[in-house]
């Protein structure tokens, strides 16, 4: 077994992990490759990761993979984006339902290519059932349109008389966002060197630890999610409490 595995508490895994896959297009340029270069070993790594997180007993795993901003890319790219997509659900369909993985999706995905919303409508059926490892795909996806979609359903909540504006709670707001059974990361990486979260996830990352790698999205290893775990571990979670409020509350 892989040494640091041997290294990781199991009782204290964290329950959901999320990622902000970045790098693809500048590793494929260090190569002299296309940018799509980069975004076809990039699902390599997806399903390295995939393998990882369920090896380890992570139960929620959100990969950014396709923002709002990104239909702002050249069209030759983002053709070759949403082809890619169909290709790699479609090829990946058995290998998650052989391994009990369920796949969701949050976003705007009725901006999808059709060909892109069918074949991902049908591994999300399919998978519907599973009671593994839980990956969640943001596509097409914004922060801050997700928030502004759950003022829009609370607003219209108050205005029909069904709810109180006093009423009106962090759980209530938690409610009306994309999958409100998914709970709030505990873990956000981000590949590529880069240092912000650029739109993604905006209230449910209030309270997770960040981990920003140096490495691009294709050259991650199940080893590196293995080592942001271990690092996790040792960190201290004290959501507003002190130290010594959260030692007392262990012991």
């Amino acid at each position: 077994m892989n040494e640091i595995l041997n290294k990781i508490d199991k009782n204290h895994v964290p329950e959901h992990v999320a990622i902000i896959m970045d790098g693809n297009g500048r590793w494929a340029k260090r190569q002299s490759r296309e940018r799509v270069f980069g975004h076809q070993h990039g699902v390599e790594s997806v399903r390295r990761v995939i393998e990882a997180a369920a090896e380890i007993g992570v139960k929620y795993l959100t990969l950014y993979t396709f923002s709002t901003e990104n239909w702002n890319r050249p069209k030759e790219e983002v053709d070759a984006l949403m082809s890619l997509l169909v290709s790699a659900v479609h090829n990946e369909l058995e290998s998650l339902k052989k391994n009990q993985v369920r796949l969701k999706a949050i976003g705007d995905l009725k901006s999808l290519p059709t060909e892109c919303y069918n074949e991902l409508q049908r591994a999300l059926q399919d998978t519907a059932e599973d009671k593994g490892l839980t990956v969640v795909l943001a596509l097409s996806y914004s922060g801050r349109t997700e928030l502004t979609h759950a003022a829009q359903q609370l607003a219209k909540e108050v205005r029909n008389g069904q709810l109180n504006v006093e009423d009106i709670t962090t759980d209530t707001v938690s409610k009306y966002l994309y999958d409100s059974e998914i709970p709030d990361p505990d873990i956000l990486i981000r590949t590529g060197g880069e240092y912000r979260i650029s739109n993604f996830l905006l209230w449910q990352l209030a309270y997770a630890e960040f981990f920003f790698l140096p490495i691009m999205w294709p050259e991650f290893q199940k080893e590196d999610l293995w080592q942001v775990i271990l690092d996790f571990q040792s960190r201290e979670r004290r959501f507003g409490k002190t130290g010594e409020q959260i030692q007392a509350m262990t012991e």
